[in-house]
């Protein structure tokens, strides 16, 4: 059992570190049950027809912290606890809800992030309070009147549970979310417990770093936009940097997930959010979420959401569509405008993932085409809101090189490195 900085408890069950020798080694990984013995072919001698070669068994499948109920089950019993958690929050077909309920975990209330309990919200949707009809448990917006549970919302609540899919960047807003949380807990006594996921963009760290005065919501820590960390190691790091105020610590377990590493290559079952439809829009979501503050549509009020470039008037490109309001995205960016530009949906996400960093090339190949470019970024310079500073914004517009611009970064990416290996709960990627 590993001891983690910050009295954070990692429950973590029996270890199995084995290795594999064939034509490569596999790394090793938190696992259920024991695996399989491979046969050794005796002798070690090219086979002949009639030779069986014993097959290499399959990795283990990654089990996610909500399944692993022994790890925390126990800690909840004769306990009342509140769930922070959406529509992801699933234990095969099961809601965590439904399971805590069916075991007689008493539930208080259920807190949503954006987007909603069942994640059906539209992006920046203010979300209200109410009631889940299947279990009448009350419903409590954080993405509404209130970013955080209030001291009412936590009387008599013994644990905060908080279940939550998150894609691994810093303008991804259920981690800004989990950070409020993780304060109202330490302000009020409760304990805070995250059942992990793995992250789907976890196989590396890249992007600009906010930089101070830049804080807002879809930046509230000093960190680069893929940060490569669960939501769990971020919770560590949260506590563990002092990133909540007046010095509070929060009383965090984590329940970690099993057979995940940071290699591993993780397709999201259910989708995130309503905009991350697939396995392609969430592996091009670091890379194109910078086009939110411009002019250009990414694909809100069509199918293809973060898997699309167009413009009115835009000179390139052989893809058309037009946004309208849909389900997700009641009031789509140029709604209603024949945009021209790029369709990316037919890139395989095996070929996205092993691009294994931010790929500034859509950026700067769309703003270098763009026929106005004085009316390329939006006025509200929300851009620097998502770079975390007004640094990317000038370089673009000085005709900076994706190298030059990516040289720029590597300080920054280099401290929060060192920093981020204090908190993983898991084998890194490097």
């Amino acid at each position: 059992m590993k001891q983690f900085p910050v009295k954070v408890k990692i429950f973590v069950v029996c270890c199995i570190v084995f290795q594999l020798s064939c034509s490569r080694k596999i790394q090793p990984a938190i696992v259920v049950d024991k695996p399989p013995v491979v046969e050794e072919v005796e002798p070690p001698a090219p086979p002949v027809a009639d030779t069986v070669v014993a097959e290499i068994p399959p990795a283990p499948l990654v089990a996610v912290a909500a399944a692993r109920l022994d790890g925390y089950l126990p800690m909840l019993e004769g306990k009342t606890v509140s769930l922070l958690v959406n529509h992801t929050a699933m234990i095969g077909d099961l809601h965590l809800a439904d399971s805590l309920l069916r075991r007689g975990v008493r539930i208080q209330s259920i807190f949503a992030p954006e987007h909603g309990f069942r994640g059906t919200a539209a992006d920046g949707e203010k979300i209200a309070d109410g009631k889940d009809p299947k279990t009448g448990v009350p419903l409590v917006s954080l993405y509404g009147k209130k970013q955080a549970p209030s001291k009412e919302d936590l009387v008599g609540v013994d644990w905060l549970i908080f279940d939550v899919q998150d894609v691994g960047t810093r303008f991804y807003t259920y981690i800004s979310t989990m950070h409020y949380a993780m304060e109202a807990c330490a302000r009020h006594g409760v304990k805070f417990m995250v059942l992990d996921r793995p992250n789907p963009n976890g196989h590396f760290v890249d992007g600009p770093t906010r930089k101070p005065g830049y804080e807002s919501f879809v930046g509230l820590h000093p960190i680069p936009v893929a940060h490569g960390m669960t939501v769990g190691e971020y919770a560590q790091m949260i506590n563990g940097e002092g990133w909540l105020p007046d010095s509070l610590q929060c009383d965090l377990t984590v329940i970690p997930c099993a057979n995940y590493d940071h290699k591993t290559a993780y397709a999201l079952p259910i989708k995130p959010s309503p905009n991350l439809p697939n396995m392609t829009a969430i592996y091009l979501y670091p890379s194109i979420c910078y086009f939110e503050g411009t002019n250009v549509s990414i694909g809100r009020g069509t199918n293809k959401q973060f898997q699309v470039l167009g413009s009115p008037g835009f000179p390139k490109g052989d893809f058309e569509f037009t946004p309208v309001p849909m389900p997700g995205s009641i009031n789509p960016p140029l709604e209603g405008q024949l945009c021209r530009g790029y369709d990316l949906s037919t890139l395989s996400p095996d070929s996205l993932r092993a691009v294994g960093r931010i790929d500034l090339s859509y950026l700067l190949n769309y703003y270098r085409d763009f026929p106005d470019k004085d009316n390329f970024f939006l006025k509200t310079l929300y851009i620097d809101k998502l770079a975390g500073s007004d640094e990317l914004r000038k370089q673009i517009i000085a005709g900076k090189s994706e190298e030059e611009i990516r040289a720029s970064w590597q300080a920054d990416l280099a401290v929060f490195k060192v920093v981020r290996r204090k908190y993983l709960i898991y084998p890194d990627f490097e």
